[in-house]
């Protein structure tokens, strides 16, 4: 596939930008983080987005982080990290899984009526993207955006933004995906919140910490279907607020409703919150990735209908690859 070079790219790119906003007082909250400016992307100047598999990614400026949500909605999750996100003025690009949206219409238009951005990432969420071939391709990657559309309302409304599951790559996907004038958003950090055993102080310090590596700036992944997701977010909010981090959302060119109608019977949570990651117990940041243990219970027992998206067991997950380079797996982030 042609790719345009770093510089034509960002020039072309940077014209259609949105100039960057004042940062505004968040009602109730005056020491919220809130949302500094929008990037408008156009997948035709920008198609891939993100060094951990990509050369090219947003042109953030110094302290500009962009956050991510992957694999929902879920309740109780995603009601709450909507939650912590609108107390702190915070928009962010969501990608959304076919069936989750299919199963929670309602969360979906939630999380667009909310201000932030709706993208896909797949039917069901399988991790052999990199073994498909263009017909089972097809089934998931339309299966999802055709499911994400209904389930808001409005196609309008669904950008057309793409996350490989698993970031899962191979040349055959990657030639279907720019054959479908979608932008492949992988990312320049990930806070390995989807590990079984995580805490959130260990999520918050490994992101910190790889968005310092990468330059003080970028595309953060995260997950809104985990518990220590919801648990790290108001922490990861402050320490970027305290670090001099400005939040910044990505948002797809051309028109878009303000909003979609609310159903009138959304579906009523299930399960309750899992009382497994107090704040109030967990530990200093290691700094490393936490292992599972034997005495916290795993997500999939807990959420058996979440197993089919667990990253735990897939060993080369978040693996940096490159389209300029080899498509193979490398070591672990």
């Amino acid at each position: 596939m042609c790719i345009l070079r770093s510089a034509t790219v960002l020039g072309l790119f940077l014209i259609l930008s949105v100039p960057a906003l004042a940062a505004q007082s968040c009602p109730g909250n005056p020491d919220a983080i809130g949302t500094s400016r929008t990037i408008t992307v156009d997948p035709k100047l920008l198609p891939d987005i993100g060094t951990m598999q990509y050369p090219e990614s947003l042109p953030l400026e110094d302290h500009e982080v962009v956050l991510t949500f992957d694999d929902g909605p879920l309740p109780p999750y995603t009601n709450r990290i909507l939650d912590i996100l609108g107390e702190n003025c915070v928009k962010a690009d969501y990608f959304l899984v076919g069936q989750m949206a299919k199963t929670y219409p309602d969360l979906v238009r939630r999380i667009y009526n909310s201000g932030h951005i709706v993208g896909t990432h797949s039917m069901h969420h399988p991790l052999t993207f990199n073994r498909m071939g263009k017909q089972s391709l097809a089934g998931e990657v339309e299966g999802g955006i055709e499911a994400v559309d209904a389930a808001i309302g409005d196609p309008r409304a669904v950008a057309p933004f793409f996350r490989i599951p698993g970031l899962l790559r191979s040349k055959t996907t990657d030639e279907f995906l720019a054959s479908k004038s979608l932008a492949v958003f992988s990312a320049d950090e990930d806070a390995d919140d989807w590990h079984r055993g995580i805490r959130p102080k260990q999520i918050v310090a490994l992101a910190m910490r790889r968005i310092a590596a990468k330059g003080h700036r970028g595309v953060l992944l995260l997950h809104d279907i985990h518990p220590a997701t919801v648990l790290a977010l108001p922490l990861l909010l402050k320490e970027l607020k305290e670090n001099g981090y400005h939040i910044v959302q990505a948002v797809p060119a051309g028109d878009r409703p303000i909003s979609v109608p609310v159903l009138a019977h959304a579906k009523a949570e299930q399960g309750g919150w899992p009382r497994t990651l107090p704040v109030k117990n967990d530990t200093a940041a290691t700094g490393h990735t936490a292992r599972a243990s034997a005495e916290a219970p795993t997500r999939a027992r807990r959420v058996p209908r979440l197993s089919t998206f667990s990253h735990a067991d897939k060993p080369g997950y978040g693996g940096p690859f490159r389209r300029d380079a080899p498509l193979q797996r490398s070591h672990n982030l």
